[in-house]
């Protein structure tokens, strides 16, 4: 019985972070009501406030799902990336990417972000720290899985390069998400040329 009640309070979560984001890109943040992300998730408005004690709460809840998920993905590109900097690093940033408006929209990143900088000691922000932190250590662990393999240069600081990587992918997402116009293709073809000129410095193997 134990297992079943886990796997029904599992379920109505995901129901309940489902249908808020689907609220969310349909009506807005702002717009959506909690009583109408309930109704969606057929479960009650009390049901829901066990779970969840407001919008923001399920806000940071789905940027955690994302990014769980992301980097879930990215422990296997990790264990065997490509050989070749360039690539390597494009296969785990474009994962990033490419995964980043499954359950967000632009507005949702922006609101996320927006609360973790305007109010930097609430556990939403606190939360959204940790899971950049997160994602920072992969990337981290990309470049150290690529020094070990004699890809990059053994004289490189892989921690401080892979952080690097990061703040920029950050950075660049951020300004993707100021931008509605801006696809998604853009921000890869951007950061894949901003990373090049680096990663070629740092190959142990020069390209002719």
């Amino acid at each position: 019985m134990t297992g079943l009640r886990a796997r029904q309070k599992a379920d109505r979560n995901r129901r309940i972070l489902e249908s808020a984001t689907t609220l969310f890109r349909e009506q807005g943040y702002d717009s959506a009501r909690i009583e109408d992300i309930a109704e969606m998730a057929e479960v009650s408005v009390g049901t829901l406030y066990n779970y969840y004690q407001n919008k923001g709460d399920i806000l940071v809840a789905t940027v955690s799902m994302e990014v769980t998920e992301v980097l879930e993905a990215g422990e296997l590109i990790v264990a065997n990336p490509p050989l070749n900097v360039s690539d390597a690093l494009g296969a785990l940033i474009n994962q990033y990417y490419d995964h980043s408006l499954v359950y967000l929209s632009k507005e949702m990143w922006r609101t996320a972000m927006a609360s973790s900088i305007h109010q930097p000691e609430t556990p939403l922000s606190k939360r959204y720290t940790e899971l950049d932190t997160r994602l920072c250590a992969q990337v981290v662990q990309l470049i150290e899985t690529l020094q070990r393999r004699g890809v990059i240069v053994a004289g490189v600081d892989a921690r401080a390069l892979g952080e690097v990587f990061f703040n920029n992918l950050n950075m660049m997402f951020i300004e993707f998400c100021k931008k509605e116009s801006m696809p998604l293709e853009e921000l890869k073809a951007r950061v894949a040329e901003q990373n090049r000129p680096i990663a070629e410095l740092i190959s142990s193997v020069k390209r002719l």
